[in-house]
C-alpha cells in the first residue's frame, strides 16, 4: 500500500504590522514533493484556513528558485492544489504515515498556535508515523503537546531556521518570536549547521526536521529512509 503524506502550507501573505509580503516558500514544498512523488506516495496539502496558500516572492528569485521549482510554479495542475488546500477538519490523521510541515515566514504567524494542526501532528505521532518540518516550519511543532502533556520536541534533536539565518535574512526585527529560542525553552536540543543557509537535516527517531529553505530535498530523502526501515 502506498504511504500518505501530509503537507502543510501557510495561508499567511504578509508580515503582521507590515507590508513586506510573504507567504510558502515553494521549494520547501516542491522539492520534498518531488521526491515523494518518485516513491509514488499519495500527497495532501493542508493549510490551517484551507483554501489558497500564497507564495513567498523570495522565494522565486533568479538564484534561489532552481528549474524544478519553476517547472511546478508553472503547472497550473499543481498550483490548483495551492489555490484550494484542505481545511485540518477535513483531515483523517489515520490516513497519514507523515506530515511535513514547510516554511516560508507566513508559517511564523499561523502555524504556531493552530489547536488542530497540533493534534493532528500528535496522533500520526503517538501512532509512530513520521513528524517532519523544513525551515520556519518547525514553529508548527513548537508548541505540539503529546497525551501525558509534555511537549512532542522535549529532549529531542531538532534544527529549524537559525536565528543567525533570521538576521542574515533581514528580518529579525520583523518576525514576531524567535523559534530557535522557544525550541531550546521547549527543551530540544536544537543543532544547527556553522555555516549558515549550508543544507542540514537531523533526525531524531520518528521526528525528522531540516534546517532551512536548502534542507528541503535531504529532509524528505531522510523521511523516505525512515519509512523503508519501518
Amino acid at each position: 500500500m502506498s504511504k500518505r503524506i501530509l503537507h502543510v502550507v501557510t495561508n499567511v501573505a504578509q508580515y503582521e504590522g507590515d507590508d513586506r509580503p510573504t507567504g510558502l516558500w515553494l521549494g520547501e514544498l516542491t522539492h520534498a514533493y518531488d521526491e515523494f512523488e518518485k516513491q509514488n506516495y499519495i500527497q495532501d496539502i493542508v493549510s490551517p484556513l484551507g483554501g489558497v496558500s500564497p507564495l513567498e516572492p523570495k522565494a522565486l528569485g533568479r538564484f534561489v528558485a532552481d528549474a524544478s521549482v519553476m517547472k511546478r510554479k508553472n503547472d497550473a495542475s499543481f498550483m490548483k492544489l495551492l489555490e484550494n488546500t484542505k481545511k485540518p477538519s477535513e483531515i483523517n490523521w489515520q490516513d497519514y504515515d507523515v506530515i511535513y510541515y514547510t516554511g516560508g515566514h507566513g508559517v511564523m504567524w499561523d502555524f504556531l498556535d493552530n489547536r488542530e494542526l497540533q493534534e493532528i501532528t500528535k496522533n500520526i505521532y503517538e501512532n509512530g508515523g513520521i513528524v517532519s518540518s523544513v525551515c520556519h516550519g518547525y514553529c508548527g511543532l513548537l508548541n505540539v503537546r503529546l497525551s501525558n502533556g509534555n511537549y512532542l520536541i522535549n529532549d529531542k534533536k531538532i534544527t529549524g531556521f537559525a536565528w543567525c539565518e533570521e538576521v542574515l535574512a533581514g528580518v529579525a526585527k520583523k518576525v514576531p518570536y524567535n523559534a530557535e529560542q522557544i525550541s531550546k525553552e521547549r527543551g530540544a536540543h536544537y543543532e544547527k549547521k556553522l555555516i549558515p543557509f549550508a543544507p542540514n537535516v537531523v533526525r531524531d527517531g520518528n521526528l525528522i526536521t531540516g534546517q532551512n529553505p536548502f534542507s528541503a530535498r535531504i529532509t524528505a530523502e531522510a523521511v523516505i529512509e525512515a519509512l523503508n526501515s519501518k
